[in-house]
């Protein structure tokens, strides 16, 4: 596609590689391109400050499921988290001063959501519109990830409910719930953390369960001063504890690939913390999943159960079917008043928003060349998108470990694209080949069969619309950083400006590149 945006060429700046987003996966990208030398560069970010989730999701008990020694870089460790699982302040934080630390804020553009990213074929280049101005880039590096957009059920009614209605990732600090009647719908990870919140200061709470989850105990607790001491004053002591807890995680995943059945100790461990808070055994069958532990993500929470043993909290055992007036009607017939809804709905993982702001080579939007199930090439590249790469792509998910890893991965492997487009010289792209992207994928899909995410026998935001697994890594972390060390160029072809024809770029190994060893150490849990 030729041409400009309204003619603006003037207005336009333009870099060598535009990041998109600032949360956990764009500022690790900004961190590690100014590490591989690369500084022309900027971030657009749509909101007025960086953090990604863990600016927008700030309900009350809002936390992470992952150990905070795990749930941070390896390039730049934090001594000082407060809490074994830290909550959301302390993470929001933590992003602060990556962002301070490393020099990213003389990089990063707020308020400049992007409206639009084309490919220009005749200048080889990405043509990006932002609500604060136009931009232009050699390279794109998407990171607005999965958990960035909510997901509103359509439920017949619910424009006329006369109350308050918002969601858990877009939450009104200026309305007091204190004395009101609040429904909540959902009871996903973030329900489960609100509904203990929220539940000591309301007139009455009511849960609407769709299916149950299966919950395991937090063992969350403060971080003394003395190992806080330790992990300054001897850093191998921090690395120590990263890499047990990554240790731990790595063995457990045969569990959920290969052999689901040994999960049913488990299930046996989550039905004990279940019993220990939950007296009543009307209440219990309701709570407990019919499916296998594992299938949907496994949550941890000590104080759900018991905030759902409360007198003023109720569970009904069956979605929200419409609203009529202040009264919520379940599918069971069951009727609530509330002045308020809260929906733990989730968000759009698996349709995400930013997929119709991309078009590539053929004018195709990326949402138009998904829309049979997301897919890429090492959970990076995309066919028909050149120099365009997605930080948590396809597949790039986990059910048991930290994101962290899997964004660290995928960091190696862009900084290895980056070399390579170096090493080519001139105005180039790296194009992937749709038969690499296929082979990648059959690959992924196959391995996809035995997990219990497919064999559990539930429904979770991991499928999509067609029923497959389009979000999960169906491995260790480990086998992800192997398999995204480098950019192996048999999988792309090249594109040439000043030839404007696909190149192939047979073997690919006189442009392999030394850095590759550098990059996996920096990668490592």
């Amino acid at each position: 596609m030729g041409g400009g945006m309204d003619g603006r060429e003037q207005e336009r700046e333009h870099v060598r590689v535009a990041v998109i987003g600032s949360g956990f996966g764009g500022l690790g990208a900004a961190v590690r391109l100014r590490r591989e030398g690369i500084t022309d560069f900027v971030v657009l970010e749509r909101a007025d400050s960086v953090g990604g989730t863990w600016r927008d999701n700030n309900y009350p008990g809002c936390a992470c499921d992952v150990p905070s020694h795990l749930y941070s870089f390896s390039f730049a460790p934090n001594p000082d988290w407060p809490r074994t699982f830290s909550g959301q302040p302390a993470i929001r934080e933590y992003l602060e001063h990556v962002a301070d630390t490393f020099g990213l804020r003389r990089h990063i553009r707020l308020n400049h959501e992007v409206l639009m990213m084309r490919w220009d074929a005749d200048a080889m280049r990405w043509e990006i519109e932002t609500s604060a101005g136009d931009f232009t880039a050699d390279v794109v590096v998407s990171a607005t990830g999965p958990l960035s957009d909510p997901k509103m059920p359509e439920i017949p009614g619910l424009a006329g409910f006369p109350g308050k209605v918002f969601h858990s990732a877009r939450w009104d600090h200026d309305y007091d719930l204190r004395g009101k009647r609040v429904a909540m719908i959902g009871t996903g990870a973030s329900a489960i953390q609100i509904v203990p919140a929220i539940a000591p200061e309301v007139d009455r709470l009511t849960l609407f369960q769709r299916t149950p989850p299966w919950v395991m105990p937090r063992t969350d607790r403060a971080i003394t001063s003395v190992e806080r001491w330790l992990h300054r004053q001897l850093p191998f002591t921090r690395a120590a504890r990263r890499g047990l807890l990554w240790g731990i995680r790595e063995l457990q995943v045969s569990a959920f690939t290969k052999r689901p059945n040994q999960l049913g100790l488990i299930e046996s461990l989550a039905k004990a913390n279940m019993a220990r808070s939950i007296k009543d055994p009307e209440l219990r069958a309701k709570l407990t999943p019919s499916y296998r532990i594992g299938c949907k993500r496994i949550l941890l929470s000590s104080e759900y159960y018991p905030a759902l043993a409360r007198p003023n909290v109720d569970l009904v055992a069956s979605g929200l079917k419409e609203i009529r007036g202040s009264v919520l009607v379940a599918a069971d017939g069951t009727e609530t008043e509330a002045d308020a809804i809260v929906f733990g709905t989730g968000f759009h993982v698996t349709d995400m928003p930013i997929a119709d702001r991309v078009v590539g080579v053929d004018g195709k939007t990326l949402a138009e060349v998904w829309k049979d199930g997301m897919q890429s090439l090492r959970g990076a590249t995309a066919a028909g998108f050149p120099n365009w790469m997605t930080i948590i792509g396809p597949n790039t998910g986990l059910g048991n470990s930290s994101m962290i890893l899997m964004i660290e991965s995928q960091l190696n492997y862009m900084a290895d694209y980056m070399r390579q487009l170096g090493l080519l010289g001139g105005k180039v792209a790296l194009a992937a080949r749709p038969s690499a992207v296929n082979a990648w994928n059959r690959q992924v899909q196959t391995r996809m069969q035995r997990t219990v995410w497919n064999t559990g026998g539930c429904t979770s935001w991991y499928l999509d619309a067609q029923g497959r697994n389009t979000t999960v890594w169906p491995g260790t972390t480990g086998e992800f950083r192997k398999e995204t060390l480098g950019v192996d160029l048999s999988e792309y072809e090249v594109v040439r400006h000043r030839e404007r024809e696909r190149v192939a770029a047979v073997g690919g190994a006189e442009f392999a590149s030394g850095g590759a060893g550098s990059a996996a150490e920096e990668g490592a849990a």
